[in-house]
């Protein structure tokens, strides 16, 4: 069983790598990015088209309403459970998205304690869950910070502690991670936005709007949570589209930084003219 990971920014040629090397390898493909397991949310999330699937099975997209809170603890559970299945049945697997954690949670010893029991205490008060920590230990978290104090009694409460090596691998794979030069990358993120708009992402959005879903996908998705404000006019669509590629390379920054600190990737510069050679040097790296 090979297990192939492919992560990178936006807009540099995962999905396309990711259906030629499954071709190749007789693989099945799994997604690794928070948003494209949301139905009803494609354009924005750039997300597979049914047609570009050239007839290999997909997992893990499309799998939650918009309306639900999906999270990396439900991730790591589902998606483990696929890779047992596939190494069962001796199927290679290419792995695809560019959330970081999400690779992390699903290939390492990355281990949940308390953050998964979620429990939230909505019949207690700031103040009275304050004085439920204060019953077991001192506490110096601020009463205001509801966050904090629901983190801090949840661990109390179910007593647990997070031994968890983050840096062990579970599984044997390559990580290969597609880069361009950031200018050329800032370029193609404005030009895919712009793309985006054309395709219908605000009439996307509009859908999800009026249905009322004020869901966590929706306030922390790129494309979506601008496109809100703007759908309930707090903000010009000229100014949505502005704030999508702003926070579109702030979000690539952040990949960049979680990518080169926490993971072993091979970094493959793409020639976005001559796709084929990235094709020949992933399959390089992965005959190593």
């Amino acid at each position: 069983m090979k297990i192939v990971v492919i992560i990178g920014p936006t807009g540099v040629g995962k999905t396309k790598l990711s259906i030629s090397l499954a071709k190749k390898l007789n693989a099945v493909i799994m997604n690794a990015d928070s948003m494209q397991v949301y139905r009803d949310m494609n354009i924005g999330t750039a997300k597979i088209k049914e047609s570009e699937k050239e007839g290999i099975e997909h997992y893990l997209f499309d799998i939650v309403s918009p309306k639900e809170d999906y999270n990396i603890y439900k991730y790591q559970q589902e998606g483990r459970s696929l890779l047992e299945k596939f190494k069962k049945e001796n199927r290679n697997v290419i792995i695809v998205g560019g959330s970081g954690l999400y690779i992390k949670s699903l290939l390492y010893d990355y281990q949940f304690g308390y953050e998964n029991i979620n429990n939230t205490y909505d019949d207690l008060s700031n103040k009275e869950i304050l004085e439920k920590i204060k019953e077991k230990e001192e506490c110096n978290i601020h009463v205001n910070n509801r966050k904090r104090l629901v983190r801090e009694l949840n661990k109390l409460e179910n007593n647990t502690n997070n031994k968890s090596d983050i840096n062990k691998k579970l599984y044997d794979f390559k990580i290969i991670g597609l880069t361009i030069d950031r200018s050329i990358l800032y370029d193609v993120v404005d030009k895919r936005v712009d793309e985006m708009i054309k395709e219908g992402l605000v009439d996307e959005v509009r859908k999800l709007h009026r249905r009322g879903i004020r869901s966590k996908a929706i306030k922390t998705g790129i494309g979506y949570k601008e496109l809100y404000k703007y759908l309930d006019k707090e903000i010009s669509l000229d100014d949505a589209i502005k704030q999508i590629k702003t926070n579109t390379r702030h979000f690539i920054k952040r990949q960049y930084t979680f990518f080169n600190h926490q993971m072993d990737v091979e970094w493959i510069n793409v020639d976005l003219n001559n796709f084929n050679k990235t094709i020949k040097e992933a399959l390089k790296i992965i005959e190593k």
